[in-house]
């Protein structure tokens, strides 16, 4: 199974974006934001998918041990942009968000790359040597220290989901990593608190609260979009519409082909194709963990793994979202929704489990011969046979 993992996983990704891409089109061409031209959005992200894609082919064929040797660029990197959103005429403000660069002829979300640099750093922190992830020290409060570098960048902009969703991956690093539970349990009931206080004394993030809640009372206000997307599904049913016959798409779903595209598909095309989505990214994380625990190193199998976390939590977190199961946050689907950084953060990420499958496999061949690996005193050995 490991063996053949890589190639179901590219499978399952290529087929999220044949599906994000035809509705891209079905859809988008019906937004306010199309600029008089039905295929501007479908011809942007064309765009970011070709670069995302370069990057991915780049990814695949570099060491990703070279990521653990320079993350200290990446992540500083990463930092400096996060501060960019703040600066005036560099960073863009949309519906109350500060979480955007502006780049002249395009726009760009600095937070793509924070979740991969943080990632990394983690991984290069709980591969050294001469960290104990069981002391409380080096385990818990060194990567706590990391992670929060990011994260007071980015909730000020404001965007509590995408802390979330690195918060929640670090912890699961940190889990995985050997980081005592007894330390870990504290924090997450901090933050849940901690993101319960500022979404009960922020206005909008109250009235989404409150429209989770009573979906049916806030229906035309702040639960708009939830429920327009309740409809999409039921309407589409088992067989769907028809590929183009979507009726939510014409200005009653707002952001139908960004974050609420997944509605927009089980309006068109019906359940059938929905499943298929999910099954997509169960593969993705099947196929990912496999590559994962079959790294060769301890940095390899953290990295794989925090990229996992990530790619499965902001799909079920935006699945959760559009069919009402959780309060709204705009987060897109990943390899689906408009967007092009998360789309060509998502490709490189892909690239990088491919690099890491194609060191890790457990029977390695070279041109001396075949060498099974084996593990000894938490080492892995290379053995000839």
């Amino acid at each position: 199974m490991h063996r053949k993992s890589v190639y179901i996983l590219i499978g399952a990704v290529a087929t999220l974006i044949v599906i994000g891409c035809v509705m891209l089109f079905s859809t988008a061409q019906f937004s306010e934001e199309r600029i008089k031209d039905p295929t501007f959005f479908i011809k942007r992200q064309g765009i970011w998918l070709v670069v995302g894609a370069f990057a991915g082919l780049v990814a695949a064929n570099v060491d990703y041990h070279r990521l653990q040797k320079t993350w200290m660029w990446w992540f500083g990197g990463a930092l400096l942009l996060l501060a960019l959103c703040f600066v005036p005429h560099i960073g863009m403000k949309i519906n109350g968000s500060r979480r955007w660069l502006n780049l002249g002829v395009a726009s760009f979300q600095p937070s793509e790359i924070a979740k991969l640099a943080t990632i990394a750093a983690l991984a290069w922190w709980f591969a050294k040597p001469d960290t104990d992830a069981r002391s409380f020290v080096r385990g818990f409060l060194a990567p706590i220290g990391i992670t929060l570098l990011p994260l007071i960048l980015i909730a000020p902009e404001v965007d509590m989901g995408t802390t979330a969703l690195i918060g929640t991956t670090m912890m699961a690093m940190m889990f995985v990593a050997g980081t005592r539970i007894v330390f870990i349990a504290p924090i997450i009931l901090l933050s849940a608190g901690g993101l319960f206080y500022a979404a009960t004394h922020m206005q909008q993030r109250l009235e989404r609260l409150m429209a989770f809640m009573n979906l049916e009372k806030y229906k035309l206000g702040a639960g708009l979009q939830q429920w327009r997307a309740r409809l999409a599904f039921i309407t589409g049913g088992t067989e769907g519409l028809g590929l183009g016959n979507g009726r939510q798409k014409h200005g009653y779903l707002p952001e139908a082909h960004t974050d609420f595209i997944f509605p927009m598909i089980g309006e068109e095309l019906g359940l059938r194709c929905t499943l298929l989505i999910v099954l997509c990214y169960l593969v993705i994380i099947l196929c990912g963990m496999l590559i994962a625990m079959n790294a060769r190193d301890r940095f390899g199998m953290l990295l794989g793994f925090g990229i996992v976390v990530m790619i499965a939590l902001q799909a079920a977190v935006n699945i959760g979202v559009t069919t009402a199961l959780l309060p709204n946050k705009g987060l897109p689907l990943p390899f689906v929704s408009y967007g092009g950084s998360n789309l060509m953060f998502c490709l490189l990420s892909v690239g990088i489990l491919v690099n890491i499958y194609r060191q890790g496999l457990t029977e390695k061949e070279t041109k001396g011969g075949k060498f099974l690996s084996a593990r000894t005193g938490g080492k892995k050995l290379m053995v000839r046979i």
